[in-house]
């Protein structure tokens, strides 16, 4: 209703007496007259009290508080002295407390809650005469999120109380969780007074999530008013991880929400024993006007001075209070009530700190004054330090704060079917972050009376070998899992990236380990390389067959014609290219490296200087047969000689230089195949390499032009014919082998240059020797002076 500011508005009014609340006031009364009884504390002074109702209003507790500041019916009584209120110990709820410590701060007045949680109380800035003996929530929030983040609860529901309480302490954990990796689904906040079409739309998001724990950071009154919706729905099955507000609150804990919140667990404030007090709750009687609302709604009656109503019978005001349990009788939970208790002890101390002068100063009245000063109240409090009669530690920090300790609490259902709350660990915020958070022996029950740890992900845990790849507009903790790639791996579940396999290794089949790559190179137990080593050991044989042939027939007419020196050093320079081949084949080493290469080029330059020393005594053996020509006397045996040993040598030097300035080397080669190794001979210099392969080019060249020019002359000198065809065989093969051996991968660039060479040796054999050999050994009435001479006078 809006107000129209024609009238006075009327006051708020309680509509009914919470016995929780009661017991918390009662407690204040207790402790204020065991404080009195004792000699030890305030020596010969009495510490009063005055109690107002703030009905849960802001309002009221305001005009509360206001009331104690002027002094309206408020005392203390102490030494004869003007009354005077020393301290505030208020609220219950966050947001009044908020309001009472801004009205009241500036006035340096004591305020100490037993209740208000709300982190926003710790900011000396706005409330610099607040203190409390409940922590603070900046510690059960952080508290919440590591409880989440410990039985691996990455997808969650966040619901909250509408206030300061609420808000507060969700920012905090929605902030802490989101460190530990947790995501938030939803975060709702409502309030009991909230419409229902409110309510029942935040039932509905808690119905349609996929979350399956829900943390609710709410006060224990605006939890009875959603549960009511939920049970209505009939939602069970989630896991509701709450807030020290209602997790042992036992009108929450009643049988008609038991199938909703079986399995509950969250944080209390741990369970305390005040000596005394049951004996003190129950000893009241209704002589008073506040005993007597709690008489007649303990005992549903009225006492005579008031009108009977409806069905209710008459109070005798003799009934007892011994044998009543309810929230005011039961002394079991006793948390908040502790923290009243602890509350007026704390000032108590303060005071006593003040007045403890009085051992040194004379003139008491000063003393007294130090009292009234209420800023010196607020300064002693900020000093207290002491032990309870049950060996608890009371003090503040900085921040007023007390230390931050909780129990574990788990909602079992006991036999007798009744919620019970079990302690199965605890949360110290004063330890080290790794021992904050401890669970105890006992087992944990879960949401529907399970035994196993439920699960909350929003998505399914990525396995080995994969990674987590965020869906597009998701939170982190949405994703899906990709396979690594090839060379990667991923050795642990939920791995946010895969890890790159070291040079020298790859990932195996199952992407969940690296292993030693395959290491390849020719070897000789490879099915190629024991084909290449079977032809040039065949072709070393039929070198040293055709050898063992001209050597037995070395007297022979068409072994002499042929310059029987030189075919023997060619047959065995050709023996050294089929065995050079050899060093080919085999793990590279830096030895092999240069011998391979250098033996190459060295055996071959020899090979084709004695084709070309055999291609120039045709030449100039034609010459010789003219009339008046004295050619062969400059190109005989020791001319033959030096110029293979010339061309030879200067091969020799181009190696030798190579070697010196930038030898071949081995080499791992990983830039062609990513799954293995290659081991090769790196060329060292490709200079040195093309130029060795260029020099036995130019002599082959030279050796196919020679050769061709001869090729027509007299049958009996026909050998410059083979020459020719086998320089061609040769020189084909090198052709080819360029770009075969650029475009050639692996252990087949090792094969296709033993290739060239065995084909090249092979052409050269066969070409040149094959026709000599059939004569010798098949027709060897060819191999005759005169049958050479009739071939010569028939050419003529």
């Amino acid at each position: 209703m809006m107000p129209t500011f024609t009238s006075k508005p009327e006051r708020p009014k309680c509509k009914s007496l919470s016995l929780r609340e009661f017991q918390n006031a009662q407690a204040m009364v207790f402790a204020i007259e065991e404080i009195n009884n004792r000699a030890d504390i305030l020596p010969g002074v009495s510490l009063g009290y005055k109690i107002y109702d703030s009905c849960g209003s802001i309002e009221m507790a305001l005009r509360a508080s206001l009331s104690l500041v002027n002094g309206e019916n408020a005392y203390l009584l102490s030494c004869q002295r003007p009354n005077t209120v020393q301290a505030i110990i208020a609220e219950t709820s966050s947001t009044p407390t908020i309001a009472i410590s801004s009205t009241v701060g500036p006035l340096h007045l004591p305020v100490i809650s037993h209740f208000a949680t709300c982190a926003c109380l710790s900011d000396r800035k706005k409330h610099p005469s607040f203190y409390r003996t409940i922590p603070s929530d900046y510690y059960q929030s952080r508290a919440l999120a590591k409880l989440i983040k410990y039985f691996g609860w990455t997808w969650v529901g966040a619901l909250c109380s509408d206030n300061d309480y609420g808000n507060n302490g969700m920012n905090t954990f929605i902030k802490a969780a989101t460190e530990l990796g947790v995501c938030v689904e939803f975060s709702e906040a409502f309030f009991r007074t909230d419409t229902r079409e409110d309510i029942l739309r935040i039932v509905d998001i808690v119905k349609k999530s996929s979350s399956k724990v829900i943390v609710a950071f709410v006060s224990y009154s605006d939890m009875e008013v959603l549960l009511g919706e939920i049970a209505q729905q009939n939602i069970t099955g989630l896991q509701w991880i709450g807030s020290e507000s209602w997790i042992s609150d036992t009108n929450i804990a009643s049988v008609k929400w038991q199938h909703i919140l079986r399995g509950s667990m969250g944080f209390a404030i741990p369970k305390a024993e005040i000596r005394g007090l049951r004996e003190f709750l129950t000893k009241l009687n209704p002589s008073s006007d506040l005993h007597k609302e709690l008489w007649e709604t303990v005992f549903h009656c009225k006492l005579p001075s008031q009108q009977t109503v409806g069905s209710r019978s008459m109070c005798t005001g003799n009934e007892s209070l011994d044998n009543v349990q309810n929230q005011y009788t039961d002394v079991t939970e006793l948390q908040i009530a502790n923290n009243v208790y602890k509350a007026v002890y704390a000032v108590a101390h303060a005071l006593n700190i003040i007045i403890s002068c009085s051992k040194l100063e004379t003139d008491q009245r000063k003393c007294l004054e130090k009292v009234n000063n209420t800023w010196q109240v607020l300064n002693a409090l900020r000093e207290v330090s002491f032990y309870t009669e049950t060996g608890e530690k009371v003090f503040f920090d900085k921040n007023g704060d007390p230390a931050a300790r909780y129990d574990l609490m788990n909602w079992q259902q006991g036999e007798d079917g009744t919620t019970e709350f079990v302690k199965v660990g605890f949360y110290d915020a004063s330890l080290q972050p790794g021992f904050q958070l401890s669970f105890n022996n006992i087992g944990i029950v879960w949401a529907k009376n399970q035994h196993q740890v439920p699960v909350s992900v929003c998505s399914e845990s990525c396995p080995m070998s994969t990674r987590k790849a965020v869906k597009k507009g998701k939170p982190v903790c949405c994703y899906d899992c990709i396979q690594c790639a090839d060379g990667e791996i991923s050795n642990e579940t939920d791995s946010v990236m895969c890890l790159k396999c070291p040079a020298e290794f790859w990932s195996n089949k199952w992407r969940d380990a690296c292993v030693p790559k395959l290491v390849e190179f020719l070897s000789f137990e490879d099915v190629m390389g024991i084909i290449l080593v079977v032809f040039s050991l065949l072709g070393v044989s039929f070198t040293l067959g055709v050898a063992v042939v001209l050597f037995v027939h070395k007297d022979t007419p068409i072994v002499k014609a042929n310059n029987s020196e030189l075919s023997f050093l060619l047959l065995f320079s050709l023996t050294l290219c089929f065995l050079c081949s050899l060093t080919f084949i085999g793990r590279p080493t830096e030895w092999s490296c240069m011998l391979r290469h250098t033996a190459f080029g060295i055996t071959f330059v020899l090979c084709i200087s004695c084709v070309l020393g055999k291609t120039i005594v045709v030449l100039m053996a034609f010459r010789a047969t003219l009339p008046g020509s004295n050619v062969m006397r400059w190109f005989g045996p020791l001319q033959q000689r030096l110029s293979v040993i010339t061309f030879t040598l200067l091969q020799i030097v181009i190696c030798v230089l190579w070697l010196t300035i930038s030898p071949p080397f081995p080499y791992m080669n990983m830039n062609y195949y990513e799954e293995k190794i290659i081991l090769e001979c790196n060329l060292g210099s490709d200079f040195g390499f093309w130029a060795v392969l260029g020099y036995i080019g130019l002599l082959a060249v030279l050796c196919f032009i020679l050769a061709f020019l001869a090729r027509k002359l007299p049958d009996n000198f026909n050998e410059a014919k083979l020459i020719t065809f086998s320089m061609l065989i040769f020189c084909a093969v090198w052709l080819t082998f360029i770009p075969a051996y650029v475009s050639s991968p692996g252990k087949f660039t090792v094969a296709v240059e033993i290739f060239a060479i065995l084909a090249s040796s092979f052409g050269l054999l066969f070409c040149i020797f094959a026709p000599k050999c059939y004569i010798i050994l098949l027709k060897p009435e060819q191999n005759t002076k005169k049958h050479m001479m009739i071939n010569h006078k028939i050419n003529k």
